[in-house]
This record gives C-alpha cells, sequence and structure tokens, in this order.
C-alpha cells in the first residue's frame, strides 16, 4: 500500500473502510486531514466514531454540514431500510444519489487550499454491485476532473478498489486496529442492528477472518 504522498485529505466516516485507509496512511507516515460529513443521515453515530479516530491519528480534522441536499435514500430516511446482504437488489434503497461526487469534490477544494498532495477514499469491490459512486468508471472520471480542476491539483487515491472488505479486515488486523472502535450499522442504535446491509458486510469480512 506504499504511496508517495506526504499530506492527504481524508474521506473518514468512521467503518471500517475508511478507518484502515487512516491507519494504513498514518502507517506510511503521511500527514492526514480527514473530513466527514454531516449529510442529512439519520443519525450522527458514524461521525461520533469518525471523530474519535481522527483526533488520535489525523493532523487535523473537521465535519461538513450539508443540510438539504440529499434525499431519495433509506440513509436520509426517505425509504424503509432494507435488510440482507450487499448483492440484494433491496440494498439500492441505501443509494445517496451522487453523494460522493459531492464529498469530492469539497475534498478536492479543501486538499487545494491545504496543498495536500492527494485525496483519499476507501471505495473498494465489494461496494461495486450496489453503488455506482464506488465503481471503478466512476473513480476513473473523478480523478480525471480532479486532475484538471486547479493548476496545481491534488491527486485521487484509492488504494482499495480492487479489495474486498474482508481483505480490508485483514489489512486492518496487521496494523493492529481496534474494529470496535469503528461503526458500520446503518440504522444508528445504541448497539449494532446486525440485519442491515452494512452490518451483514461487516460481519461477514470479520467472520472470514477469524476462519482458521
Amino acid at each position: 500500500m506504499r504511496h508517495p504522498y506526504n499530506s492527504v485529505v481524508l474521506l473518514l466516516s468512521g467503518g471500517i473502510d475508511s478507518t484502515t485507509l487512516l491507519h494504513s496512511l498514518v502507517d506510511d507516515g503521511t500527514s492526514v486531514y480527514a473530513v466527514s460529513f454531516r449529510y442529512g443521515q439519520m443519525h450522527d453515530k458514524e461521525l461520533e466514531y469518525a471523530m474519535r479516530q481522527a483526533r488520535l491519528h489525523c493532523e487535523s480534522n473537521r465535519i461538513i454540514d450539508l443540510p438539504d441536499i440529499f434525499a431519495g435514500s433509506a440513509l436520509t430516511g426517505d425509504r424503509p431500510m432494507p435488510e440482507g446482504n450487499y448483492t440484494d437488489a433491496s440494498m439500492r434503497q441505501t443509494v445517496v444519489p451522487n453523494r460522493n461526487m459531492v464529498f469530492l469534490s469539497i475534498a478536492a477544494s479543501i486538499a487545494i487550499q491545504r496543498k495536500a498532495e492527494a485525496i483519499a477514499y476507501a471505495a473498494h469491490a465489494d461496494d461495486f454491485g450496489t453503488y455506482p459512486d464506488c465503481r471503478r468508471e466512476f473513480v476513473e472520471a473523478m480523478g480525471a476532473a480532479i486532475k484538471v480542476c486547479d493548476f496545481a491539483p491534488p491527486r485521487l487515491y484509492v488504494p482499495f478498489l480492487d479489495l474486498r472488505k474482508r481483505d480490508i479486515v485483514a489489512l486492518g488486523r496487521d496494523l493492529g486496529i481496534d474494529y470496535a472502535q469503528t461503526w458500520s450499522c446503518y440504522a444508528g442504535g445504541e448497539e449494532p442492528c446486525g440485519k442491515c446491509g452494512a452490518c451483514s458486510a461487516r460481519n461477514e469480512a470479520m467472520a472470514w477472518n477469524a476462519s482458521p
């Protein structure tokens, strides 16, 4: 996972994927500025975990509010929250339209202001079937746009794009990450629901890494 960047702006959600990317960057000696978003999601639980990680491992961090921009998703309360696996067609109810394009555009502006060399984004292969803004075509298009958006633009760094979540967890185990200090559940209760797509994907990745 070695890379040539000394400073990056990281999209940090508080979940397994972005937290593992944070630890990987810090392990490489990279200076990380974390950006998280309050975008109308039904709870702030993931942001609480993101801030815990950021306070421990980042040069600095911020939460950006994007009120009344996104709608039409189970994550924003506009549809019923489906249960099951990411491979199920019902998981498309959790798509927040164009969310990551907006997030990456804002991160690009911050990276340019801070003269950061790259924007780090933890999209991975298990998301391809459900989320259009996690697919290779999207990543390549956004990378090309960011590359020409300024006189000295940052790069888009997406090192997990060909990895599955179980591979990311394996990397995190090697880095010594305590995944109890991350949050994945879409429901946002006191304890993870264990039934939503995010919980199912997390539990499968953990179980695969627990196998002898």
